[in-house]
């Protein structure tokens, strides 16, 4: 399958999802790492011009761990709005990886960024399959199923389907780490260690589904997205 893992910012996947691509990749899948944003402002003691670089090529470095192609951005940080532009680079992102899954953020997420992501994957999941919608690749006809990752933290989020990521979480580590430039920016602005995060996180959900570390998601449950099996990997 082609997996298309869409997030607002150059690290909310390996965060949010990273051990249920890596297993992806295990099993044979095509990966795709789509980040919107630039996270040019993701920090405060570089400029954010320079930050953009850094967090280009950090991304592209967790994506080789894995084999993921690594996709965007199309805007800069607080740039993720509901405009005809956006739709039209976001339809691209999906008709690009012609995805047999799309895994995005959940629309409880606790930024903006995250939650406009999510509607707008929901929203281009559709446009991209329509052949008058004009952009610069032509339409991906298939209607893909969705799935959102877990929230930060798993505030407001119900999960349903639990991964096993035991055998993969140092991969899930291992493409964190490659986001030096967020080490002291999340310690500082968001008062927590990243690592110490995603293994509480994993812990938990890996303590809910009876797993040592597990990752948590839930399908998008509408008319034309609802697989009749499972799409996440065993």
């Amino acid at each position: 399958m082609n997996i298309l893992a869409i997030g607002a910012h150059p690290d909310d996947l390996e965060i949010l999802c990273g051990g249920t691509l890596a297993k992806y990749a295990k099993q044979g899948h095509k990966v795709f790492m789509a980040h919107l944003t630039s996270g040019n402002m993701g920090g405060k003691d570089i400029s954010s011009e320079e930050l953009a670089k850094i967090r280009d090529g950090e991304a592209k470095k967790a994506g080789e761990i894995i084999g993921a192609e690594v996709l965007g951005p199309v805007c800069e940080d607080l740039g993720v709005l509901f405009t005809p532009e956006m739709r039209s680079r976001v339809t691209d992102i999906i008709r690009q990886a012609k995805p047999d899954l799309i895994i995005t953020h959940s629309p409880n997420d606790y930024m903006t960024d995250h939650i406009i992501t999510s509607q707008l994957v929901f929203d281009c999941a559709f446009s991209a399959t329509l052949p008058h919608y004009k952009t610069s690749l032509p339409a991906y006809e298939k209607i893909t199923p969705i799935y959102y990752m877990d929230t930060l933290l798993g505030h407001k989020f119900h999960p349903e389907i639990y991964i096993d990521i035991t055998d993969f979480f140092e991969t899930k580590k291992a493409m964190l780490a490659c986001h030096e430039s967020q080490y002291k920016w999340l310690k500082g602005h968001h008062i927590t260690d990243p690592f110490y995060m995603i293994e509480t996180v994993a812990r938990f959900r890996g303590l809910q589904a009876g797993v040592m570390y597990a990752e948590a998601f839930a399908p998008e449950k509408v008319w034309g997205r609802v697989a009749p099996f499972n799409l996440l990997p065993s």
